[in-house]
């Protein structure tokens, strides 16, 4: 969208969709109260502009304008090119359609100015933002079947039968949230998680995967994935031809995935170092599997924050031999001002959330699903709203839609841990963490990283991610995938793929600086980090011809059995 004086309508509300990971663990426990009922937020904003009644005045005065050049059909608002919920030629064409969605592209214009009038706090200020961009896009024309033209359609082609099969999946859905994905067609180990593999390794805490190898050769250094802990495992190994496992298998790296236990209550005691210690066990079994001293760890989101505190462990002890390389994939390790979520809650709040998950042993999952999917409202909601409801449409058969239903808990201590270093910061403090029983000081982790991130990252913003190559030591290639968080991990290579990424050959302090110097690429960053690892692997030697080795006995085939248990 563009305006008379530059600037992107609803820029701030886009922007505050974006969370820290310790506010959404804080949310799921308290039911997202802190996000949508904030007085506070309206009487900053309010007071703000008593302080500055000119410019009030200014925007509100712009407003009208804008209003008049609509009536009169002279306005310039467009919705942004990618923004679906307006990709009906009707918008465009019809004069009455075009200019009712003129006048909510000007509302959100104008409440966003406002905003940015009072001169809020960057706490404030993004609280104010994430309640008045919910507000707006739940008011949008596209939310209502007598303002959506492509309703008005469905609803006169098939005489109100569309109206009659929505209805009827309300009623089954309420009173959780609309369907986004129809169940029925997938399955693991059927049509999701099929990369050949066994389990080598089984604890109470992971099940290790190492995949069988398909071609003759093989890197001698091996990769190993420690997933999210929020998540399941197969996001790396989705379905053919669209996983990251499979694609790494083909170009001849040696490939373990850890799959995490699904944390019940009597697990509530897992936490930071239950996972760190399971992430070095897994180091060590894929180590003796090998029979290499070195190994590549790769962490993903949640898993990532592990990885580095293991590794910060490691280099306390002056154990970083062990470790080939580390990549973190959409994961932050720096916290500031990380989205707008981060100045959505205080210590006050955490600490009910933590005391309510210790209660419990754990968080449940479902309500952590609850708010990844309000972080992004039009995407995750108003679109199946209008889809399922009003359309009367089947939603979608989307495998990574199916994978984000698939919800697992999260174990109590571990939630408590998250918080308190998103809270805290203390990741990029040397010393203020302390992993097993050693402080943590991620400058000493002098291996060489690869991190990646989503440029439309709507949990870990991209800035956030970049900051890891300033807090670690060694050298490190910062990797920025034009994608969001999901479609930034599930990007394989294609020939009439539309994906890009962008790269720099120096990490300036500032993301913005690296940003004016990065170049784009066309494609899927995989092969990147392909030719990355095997620069970091050593030789080709065969395939082993056996999955396992020694005590490491292959126990059963991937995915395993964790990645079933509800």
């Amino acid at each position: 969208m563009t305006t008379t004086n530059g600037r992107q309508p609803g820029h701030g509300t886009t922007e505050a969709a974006r969370a820290a990971l310790d506010v959404m663990l804080t949310d799921a426990t308290t039911g997202g109260r802190t996000r949508f009922v904030s007085p506070g937020a309206a009487v900053s904003v309010a007071a703000g502009l008593a302080r500055r009644p000119d410019r009030a005045a200014r925007r509100a005065a712009g407003f009208g304008r804008e209003l008049t050049r609509v009536a009169r059909g002279r306005s310039a608002l467009r919705p942004a090119r990618r923004d679906r919920r307006f990709a009906d030629p009707a918008w465009e064409t019809s004069w009455l359609y075009r200019r009712v969605l003129q006048s909510h592209l000007a509302l959100g214009d104008a409440v966003d100015g406002l905003i940015s009038d009072a001169g809020l706090g960057w706490h404030r200020e993004r609280e104010a933002r994430f309640i008045a961009g919910n507000v707006v896009d739940a008011l949008a024309p596209s939310n209502f079947p007598w303002s959506n033209p492509a309703v008005v359609k469905e609803t006169v082609d098939q005489g109100g039968l569309n109206l009659v099969r929505g209805a009827r999946r309300f009623a089954a859905d309420f009173p959780h949230l609309p369907s986004t994905v129809d169940t029925s067609r997938f399955a693991v180990g059927e049509n999701l998680a099929l990369t050949p593999g066994s389990v080598v390794l089984r604890t109470d805490v992971f099940e290790l995967i190492q995949y069988t190898p398909q071609t003759p050769k093989v890197r001698e250094v091996p990769v190993l994935f420690a997933p999210p802990t929020i998540n399941r495992f197969y996001v790396l190994d989705l379905a053919p031809d669209r996983s990251m496992v499979e694609w790494l298998v083909r170009q001849g790296q040696q490939v373990f995935v850890m799959s995490w236990r699904n944390p019940d209550a009597e697990q509530g005691h897992f936490d930071l170092d239950t996972y760190a210690a399971a992430i070095l066990e897994a180091r060590d079994a894929v180590a003796a599997i090998t029979r290499q001293p070195a190994v590549h760890v790769n962490g993903a989101c949640s898993g990532g924050i592990i990885a580095a505190s293991a590794l910060g462990h490691l280099a306390a002890e002056g154990r970083t031999d062990g470790v080939a390389s580390l990549t973190l994939m959409v994961a932050a390790l720096d916290n500031e001002r990380a989205g707008t979520a981060a100045a959505l809650t205080g210590r006050d709040t955490a600490a009910a959330a933590v005391a309510e998950s210790a209660r419990r042993g754990y968080l449940d999952g479902q309500a952590l699903a609850g708010v990844f999917t309000w972080l992004r409202p039009n995407d995750m909601v108003w679109n199946y709203v209008v889809n399922n409801y009003y359309l009367g449409k089947e939603p979608p058969a989307f495998d990574v839609l199916y994978w984000n239903q698939d919800t697992v808990r999260l174990a109590a201590g571990l939630h408590r841990d998250f918080i308190r270093i998103g809270l805290d910061n203390t990741l990029v403090e040397p010393g203020a963490l302390e992993v097993l029983g050693t402080p943590v000081d991620l400058g000493a982790v002098d291996v060489d990283s690869y991190v990646v991130a989503g440029l439309t990252d709507h949990i870990i913003p991209w800035e956030n991610a970049y900051r890891s190559t300033q807090v670690l030591g060694g050298d490190a290639r910062f990797v920025l995938s034009t994608s969001g968080h999901i479609q930034a991990l599930v990007n394989p290579p294609a020939a009439e793929s539309r994906a890009s990424y962008r790269v720099a050959a120096e990490n300036p302090a500032e993301p913005e600086a690296w940003e004016g110097i990065a170049a784009k690429l066309p494609g899927s960053w995989w092969p990147d980090y392909d030719a990355w690892l095997a620069a970091r692997s050593g030789a080709l030697k065969p395939a082993p011809k056996r999955l396992g080795g020694g005590r490491f006995k292959a126990l059963s085939k991937a995915p395993g059995s964790y990645v079933h248990a509800g």
